[in-house]
C-alpha cells in the first residue's frame, strides 16, 4: 500500500477545518437554490462565499482548465455539469451541486442533490435512494475493511432498488491534491481491494441512474449525460477511515441520517 495515502494527524485536522467549512457553503446554499435561477449564479454565489467570507479557495476553479467554482448537474447530467447563464432552474428539476473547497493547503469534497418543488416521486425516489446508498457504502467503512466492501453495499442497495450504478467515474483519495489514491469504486464485491487504514482519507460519491449504467459526455468535453437520457442523482461525501469506523468530514447541521427527510 502507499502509505501516503495514510494521512498524519496535522494533515488530518487540517481536513477536518476544510470539511467543516464546505459543510457552510450548502447551508448558504439552502436557502439560494430554487425556481427561476441560473446555475451560473449559483456558481457566482458560491465563488464569493468561499473567498470572501470564509477566506478560502474553490479548489475546483482551475482544476484540469476548468473554469468554475463548482459542477451543476441537472436531471439527466450525471456529473460533471458546466454552469450556464441561460439555463433556469425549473419547478420539477433536480439538480446535484459538487464543490470543492481549499483551505490551508488541503481540499474537501461534498456534493449535494437540491429537489425543486414539482418534481416528480420518481425522481424524489432516486434523489432519496442514491443518499441512502452513499450511506450504505459510508457504513461499510472502518479499518481491515475493504473498498469492494464499500463498493458492494452501494450497488446492492442500488440496484436491489432497481436503479443502475455508474461504472466510469469513482470516488478518490484527497488531501493536498483533489485526486489522490485510491479510487473507490461504487461497485464491486466484499472482501476485495485495498485494506483500509486508519488515517486513510477519500471520498464516496456514488452516481445513481434511473435507467441503465451507461454515459456519455457532451461536446463541451465536460457535461456527462445519461445515454438514455434517464434521471440521475449523486451524492458525496469525505470519509476518514477511523479506528472504530469512519468520521464524515464535510457532515452539515442538517444531516442526520436516521432522521433524514422522507419523500
Amino acid at each position: 500500500m502507499n502509505k501516503s495515502m495514510v494521512k498524519t494527524d496535522i494533515e488530518i485536522s487540517f481536513m477536518r477545518e476544510s470539511g467543516k467549512l464546505l459543510a457552510q457553503v450548502f447551508k448558504m446554499l439552502d436557502s439560494f437554490v430554487c425556481e427561476g435561477i441560473t446555475t451560473m449564479e449559483i456558481d457566482t454565489k458560491v465563488e464569493n462565499y468561499i473567498v470572501n467570507v470564509l477566506n478560502a479557495r474553490p479548489a475546483s476553479k482551475g482544476q484540469y482548465g476548468y473554469q468554475f467554482s463548482l459542477n451543476s448537474s441537472v436531471n439527466e447530467v450525471v456529473c460533471h455539469g458546466v454552469p450556464s447563464n441561460t439555463y433556469r432552474l425549473k419547478t420539477k428539476d433536480i439538480v446535484n451541486i459538487d464543490i470543492t473547497l481549499e483551505k490551508n493547503g488541503f481540499i474537501s469534497d461534498s456534493s449535494k442533490m437540491y429537489v425543486l418543488k414539482a418534481a416528480s416521486p420518481e425522481a424524489k425516489r432516486l434523489v432519496k435512494t442514491s443518499y441512502e446508498a452513499m450511506w450504505k457504502g459510508i457504513e461499510a467503512v472502518k479499518a481491515k475493511a475493504t473498498l469492494g466492501d464499500i463498493g458492494y453495499a452501494i450497488q446492492n442497495y442500488a440496484e436491489s432498488s432497481g436503479y443502475s450504478v455508474v461504472r466510469e467515474y469513482c470516488g478518490h483519495g484527497i488531501g493536498k491534491e483533489m485526486h489522490e489514491d485510491p479510487q473507490v469504486l461504487h461497485y464491486g464485491k466484499p472482501n476485495s481491494g485495498l485494506v483500509l487504514e486508519e488515517g486513510m482519507i477519500f471520498t464516496i460519491e456514488p452516481m445513481i441512474n434511473q435507467g441503465g449504467h451507461k454515459v456519455k459526455t457532451k461536446k463541451d468535453g465536460w457535461t456527462v449525460i445519461t445515454r438514455d437520457k434517464k434521471l440521475s442523482a449523486q451524492w458525496e461525501h469525505t470519509i476518514l477511515v477511523t479506528k472504530t469506523g469512519y468520521e464524515v468530514l464535510t457532515l452539515r447541521e442538517s444531516e442526520n441520517f436516521t432522521k433524514m427527510k422522507t419523500y
